[in-house]
């Protein structure tokens, strides 16, 4: 059998696989809707047919297989429309745009018994291959941390952004090295040239057995650099492939000297490997799975794999450097964390994908936050708090431990409030006494706290500059105006005391200065002033 392959997309990067098809003898046509390279492709080739529709291709009973170099939106419904007319796939990183066509793809060939390889190309340079098998043999020990740098001036792209461009062979080859899925990722860039278009990226990811990595991509970089640095317990590798020695084991060693560690340096050692070029390598490779009905090294499944690591680092990107929980199984939901504050990673904290949490916020640990709400830089949210949904957060407002704030509430800035404070569905806080849209009164913000323990009912709305009492109880709807006190039930509009509550939040019964809760027992004093406290604090 001699499979013959058609390539689609004589772009860029296509005109390379091209070559290499043609080459090995097994080009059957070239596909591309830009007539206008047909001339000079006629010339470089003219023994082999250029086809401008790509149905005509899928059509064609003598193509057996069809690779597409064409831009990443195209890749799921192109690839499927190849599985569907029966010919193997050969396709250009990524391979879809999220996971769900990921699978699908996986599924469609699989189901129609074809081959669908992702062209992740690091796995087939010599190098990159010598380095696996350092790896796997144990040459620099125990892996610890990997990091790698794809740094170029250009090609910028405006349907994708550095991450989709560029760190897909990254992260296709530290899955490769560490032989493992990450647990958590989280991505941070930057967008200057076009907004919303990241230029720059850094990923960290994280694995189960403690190897730790990270990408830094970028193409606003004044020059070339390719590297990725691997570092073990015994020796350290570096992978570099603008040098002329491409990999380079380095012995080091670290020594503990009066319980001090102290690097202990070596030369480093030229690493010879197969240097045939890594593009024949890959295409020869899917030829031989397709005559030999192999499984390629880099399949659907491993390109599923880095397609779940790009789509949880965007989520991440677009959610300002939050931590994501990569799913133990396509079905899985992940979890997301806030933002790193430096290397700490706020655990135990659960963010719904919907939310959004800016930079600069602090979350302790325990504490949920549900769809759509919103936490604004420079906030403080402590452990154990319950976020509903369509909650606004910030900027700069404290939020105690313990606090459950139901849906629809905005705590702005200026309000801070204590530990275990309730705030009904569609409580309001203002921060603005007296606003106008036409005039920006910001700076006139009338700071508002509420105390330990208070509860604040649904649709009750808090005028600024007031201080709402150690578990004070304001009623459904009330128009709170003025200060309320410990333990005060306040009603109506404007609210005002028709009561006193105990911590418990039952009303209590009061027979001249005493009073007792008759669900807890706990007994309380009126003092002098009219207010009242537990007894044993009045004592």
């Amino acid at each position: 059998m001699k499979p013959k392959v058609a390539v689609v997309g004589a772009g860029y990067w296509g005109k390379n696989l091209i070559r290499n098809f043609d080459e090995l003898g097994h080009l059957a046509a070239i596909c591309d809707g830009n007539e206008m390279l047909e001339a000079g492709y006629r010339d470089l080739y003219p023994h082999i047919p250029f086809v401008p529709e790509y149905q005509k291709v899928l059509a064609d009973s003598s193509v057996d297989a069809v690779v597409l170099a064409t831009p990443a939106a195209t890749h799921y419904r192109m690839a499927k429309q190849a599985i569907l007319a029966g010919k193997h796939v050969f396709v250009e990183k990524p391979l879809a745009l999220n996971v769900q066509e990921g699978e699908e793809l996986v599924r469609l060939a699989r189901d129609h018994g074809l081959i669908l390889m992702v062209g992740h190309i690091l796995h087939y340079h010599g190098a990159v291959r010598k380095l696996k098998q350092l790896v796997d043999e144990g040459e620099v020990g125990k892996l610890q941390y990997i990091y790698s740098n794809r740094l170029n001036i250009g090609k910028i792209r405006t349907e994708e952004n550095i991450l989709w461009s560029f760190a897909p062979h990254d992260i296709s080859t530290i899955l490769m090295l560490v032989d493992e899925r990450p647990d958590w990722v989280f991505a941070c860039g930057g967008s200057y040239l076009q907004e919303g278009v990241a230029d720059t990226t850094i990923t960290y990811l994280n694995f189960p057995s403690g190897v730790k990595a990270h990408i830094f991509v970028s193409w606003l970089h004044p020059f070339k650099e390719q590297k990725l640095v691997v570092v073990g317990d015994r020796k350290m590798a570096v992978f570099n492939d603008t040098a002329d020695e491409k990999l380079v084991l380095y012995p080091h060693e670290i020594k503990w000297k009066n319980r001090i560690p102290v690097a202990s340096r070596a030369e480093g050692l030229p690493v010879p490997f197969d240097a045939s070029e890594p593009l024949r390598n890959e295409c020869r490779h899917f030829l031989d799975c397709i005559v030999h009905g192999l499984q390629p090294k880099t399949d659907g499944r491993e390109g599923l794999d880095v397609l779940r690591v790009l789509t949880a680092s965007q989520e991440s990107l677009d959610k300002g450097g939050c931590v994501v929980h990569m799913s133990a199984g396509p079905s899985a939901k992940r979890r997301t964390e806030p933002p790193m504050d430096g290397a700490a990673v706020f655990r135990n904290v659960f963010i719904h994908p919907s939310a959004y949490v800016d930079d600069h916020v602090t979350i302790e640990e325990g504490t949920t936050i549900w769809h759509f709400t919103h936490v604004l830089s420079g906030s403080t949210i402590g452990r154990d708090c319950r976020i509903g949904q369509n909650v606004v957060i910030g900027p700069r407002v404290t939020i105690g431990n313990g606090c459950k704030i139901q849906n629809n509430v905005s705590v702005y800035e200026g309000v801070t409030l204590e530990d275990y404070v309730f705030c009904g569905p569609s409580a309001v806080f203002t921060n603005v006494y007296n606003p106008r849209s036409e005039i920006r009164r910001m700076h006139e913000l009338r700071p508002t706290l509420v105390r330990k323990g208070a509860s604040l009912g649904a649709n009750c709305t808090i005028v600024c500059g007031i201080t709402i009492g150690t578990y004070a109880f304001v009623g459904a709807g009330a128009v709170v105006t003025r200060d309320v006190p410990d333990y005060a039930l306040v009603l109506g509009n404007p609210a005002r005391v028709v009561g006193w509550m105990c911590r418990c939040g039952v009303k209590l019964s009061f027979e001249g200065h005493r009073g007792a809760c008759k669900a807890c027992g706990m007994t309380y004093t009126r003092g002098p002033d009219g207010r009242i406290a537990p007894a044993d604090e009045m004592a």
